[in-house]
């Protein structure tokens, strides 16, 4: 776009802004104002809350958001990969029904793919869901389920067809969670918090007009969520910085975020926290060691090649390119620099690495790095899916043998 354009766009919004922006309004009231003028995701298309502007602009339109103090639509947690799905697979009863209240923030998502008899193996998955007259009947078990304690809806990837093979017998829908039939049960980790859960289903409902594209398309629909998700699993984002700004708008995103971040607390730390390093090599004289030095400079290296490749990312999405092998290049990186910066954290510290609790290295934190950082090679996709996707995908190298081919009732499971 031309520079008139991006001038034209600042002055709209601007404008725009300065008739409408009042941090005195609900939270609710503020982002409704802003889904229905397009403003709060302009690269969305123009008949679903957007303006239809490419990447690029809407990073201006975020611009001059922040310039003004004001708070952007709610996209924490799994909302804006349901809001990526449904506009891309949705019809337009689910767009109609469930995309502006994802922007208002009225709605939380999670998301039911992970089952305990399958790991990795997503197309594995024997949660059924048989149709019923007007409703889907699911049964079955998921697990790893962030944030399902408290949320509204859910994507769900469950099986149709037992006697179609495994990746054509799945179906993607959009499920209640707070319905009888679906039990939420939290799951303690070894590093304290209990950010997942295990959600079981029994004689749960589903109304037909929330199966998301066609039956046996759920692998295919599944695709889409996983791409967007991968996207952004480089750990670049950063919470927003705006400050205790006062108002009842800011008062009330303050409580959002505390409530919507709560599971992902110890996130910085799976991701292997490279920021404290270089501190920790000061603080502790590591850094007159030569062979530490060496070690911490491979490190930086990884790290930022990592935020490289994330950064090439989001730039081919700013233009509107579909999603390429960044995704999965930028996970399988990052699990790379979170061990790698477990190490040089153990080496930094020595023995003191495994006290926790007051007193410890930096009250516990450094021990969490070391608990949380395996989580990073699981989820998501594991390392070992990710150079799959890598070698067949992107090297077009051959693909695996195959023992899972056949109808999927024929198929030995775990």
């Amino acid at each position: 776009m031309s520079k008139v354009n991006e001038t034209e766009v600042r002055a709209e919004v601007r404008e725009w802004l300065a008739a409408n922006w009042d941090p005195d309004m609900s939270l609710v009231e503020w982002r409704s104002k802003l889904a229905d003028s397009g403003w709060g995701m302009p690269q969305w298309p123009k008949e679903w809350y957007g303006r239809g502007l490419p990447h690029a602009l809407a990073r201006v339109v975020e611009e001059e958001l922040s310039n003004v103090g004001a708070v952007g639509v709610a996209k924490s947690g799994v909302r804006l990969l349901a809001a990526a799905t449904l506009l891309e697979h949705g019809s337009d009863l689910q767009k109609k029904k469930f995309l502006r209240r994802i922007l208002t923030g009225e709605d939380t998502w999670c998301q039911f793919f992970s089952e305990p008899g399958s790991g990795s193996d997503l197309a594995g998955a024997t949660t059924r869901a048989d149709l019923n007259g007007d409703y889907w009947i699911v049964n079955g078990q998921k697990v790893w389920t962030t944030s399902a304690h408290h949320a509204d809806h859910g994507l769900l990837l469950a099986r149709t067809d037992w006697d179609a093979p495994k990746h054509e017998g799945l179906s993607y829908f959009v499920i209640d969670v707070k319905q009888p039939g679906v039990d939420v049960q939290p799951l303690k980790q070894m590093n304290g918090h209990a950010s997942f859960n295990q959600v079981f289903f029994t004689d749960a409902k589903v109304p037909q007009e929330n199966l998301v594209g066609r039956v046996g398309e759920g692998w295919k629909v599944a695709m889409t969520t996983l791409a967007h998700e991968r996207r952004g699993a480089d750990g670049l984002a950063s919470p927003s910085k705006r400050g205790a700004r006062v108002g009842r708008i800011h008062a009330e995103e303050r409580a959002e975020t505390e409530k919507a971040n709560q599971p992902y607390k110890w996130y910085p730390q799976r991701a292997g926290r490279v920021d404290l390093v270089i501190e920790r090599a000061k603080e502790t004289g590591a850094n007159r060691d030569p062979h530490m030095r060496q070690e911490i400079a491979k490190l930086m290296i990884m790290a930022k090649s990592a935020e490289w490749t994330a950064r090439r990312a989001r730039a081919a999405q700013q233009q509107g390119r579909p999603q390429g092998p960044e995704g999965s290049l930028g996970k399988l990186a990052a699990s790379n620099v979170a061990r790698a910066a477990a190490h040089v954290h153990t080496l930094i510290t020595g023995t003191e690495a495994m006290l926790t609790g007051s007193g410890s290295p930096r009250d516990g934190i450094i021990a969490e790095i070391l608990v949380s950082v395996p989580a990073v090679s699981i989820a998501g996709g594991t390392d070992e899916i990710q150079r799959n996707i890598i070698a067949e995908r992107v090297l077009d190298l051959p693909k695996e043998p195959r023992f899972d081919t056949g109808p999927f009732r024929n198929v030995r499971k775990n």
